[in-house]
């Protein structure tokens, strides 16, 4: 049995004119030790997807499925089971994470409430596992005493790491943990999350809208177009499924002038979640559509070395 199995996930949210729905019917699995990258536009589904995960989504959110984490169902666990299974087995890192902390309390008595709560530890030994994970993150012991105004985004971004790892969790799902730093900082923080992942044995969900960040540090990749996976399969090898391809088209390449100045992509916007157009969702950006494609949904299908795609091209010439 896997660690996390997500089975036809959905995802709804309610608004004055009805219903809005964010995720449709995904599933997928995670393997201990194991890195699975979430990719797509804004707006795709991914952040409801991870909050749903832990049941964090708001209240006039309404999902349907099952989410087993270890056999056991999240959506119907009781409180105080949930409450067990935050920080303690699956953790979450939030994209931002300047709103992620709390601005009046020091970075080493957040750090240190997981563990607090838990009864992982009393007040002593929680402060000696503050200094440790701080080390290990990259940033000195005495910044327990610091407040988040006092950090770099880079080093609150490496605080929230740490918080995740406070009470050494199976599972860390990151959203976007790198969006909103530059470019050397985004390097340096995901590298650390590789080297962690790799010495904890630690499954990692990890969700972004760039492509190439996955590529690098997840072993499976599943892309995300209007609330559904269209495609999965591993980080390396050519993508099936026209968005999977456009997406990886639109990132330029290192020193081709020609790649700079005209760069590759998709034309218009990703569908309003409110008003999805009949059958593939994608079809009407998609550059190979079919005339069956505006009447006909795809499921994910097999497209060769252990991938899938929903696309009715795929498995055709």
């Amino acid at each position: 049995m896997s660690l996390l199995e997500v089975d036809d996930l959905s995802v709804t949210y309610r608004i004055a004119d009805g219903e809005v729905p964010a995720v449709r019917g995904v599933s997928l699995t995670l393997d201990a030790g194991e890195a699975l990258g979430i990719v797509g536009e804004s707006g795709s589904g991914k952040s409801s997807l991870a909050l749903a995960l832990l049941r964090l989504l708001p209240r006039d959110a309404r999902t349907s499925g099952r989410i087993l984490l270890d056999g056991d169902d999240v959506l119907t666990m009781t409180w105080g089971r949930l409450r067990a299974v935050r920080w303690a087995e699956a953790s979450i890192v939030f994209q931002g994470a300047q709103h992620g902390l709390n601005p009046v309390q020091r970075i080493g008595d957040q750090i240190a409430e997981p563990l607090l709560v838990h009864k992982l530890a009393g007040p002593e030994k929680a402060r000696r596992r503050v200094a440790e994970l701080l080390e290990q993150v990259g940033l000195p012991a005495w910044r327990s005493r610091s407040y988040p105004h006092e950090l770099s985004g880079g080093q609150r971004q490496r605080v929230m790491i740490a918080m995740a790892l406070a009470c050494e969790p199976r599972l860390i799902i990151a959203d976007e943990p790198t969006t909103a730093l530059d470019v050397m900082v985004q390097a340096q923080v995901l590298t650390l999350i590789r080297e962690l992942v790799a010495a904890e044995d630690i499954a990692l969900l990890m969700i972004s809208h760039d492509l190439s960040v996955l590529a690098d540090l997840c072993d499976r990749l599943a892309v995300m177009y209007a609330g559904r996976v269209v495609e999965t399969g591993p980080s390396g090898g050519a993508f099936a499924h026209p968005y999977s391809r456009a997406l990886s088209a639109a990132f330029p390449t290192i020193g081709d002038p020609a790649s700079r100045l005209a760069p590759k992509g998709l034309g218009g916007d990703p569908p309003d979640p409110a008003q999805l157009p009949s059958g593939c969702v994608f079809h009407p950006r998609c550059p190979v559509a079919l005339e069956t494609c505006s009447t006909v949904q795809i499921d994910l299908r097999p497209a060769g070395d252990r991938r899938t795609a929903a696309c009715v091209l795929v498995g055709e010439d």
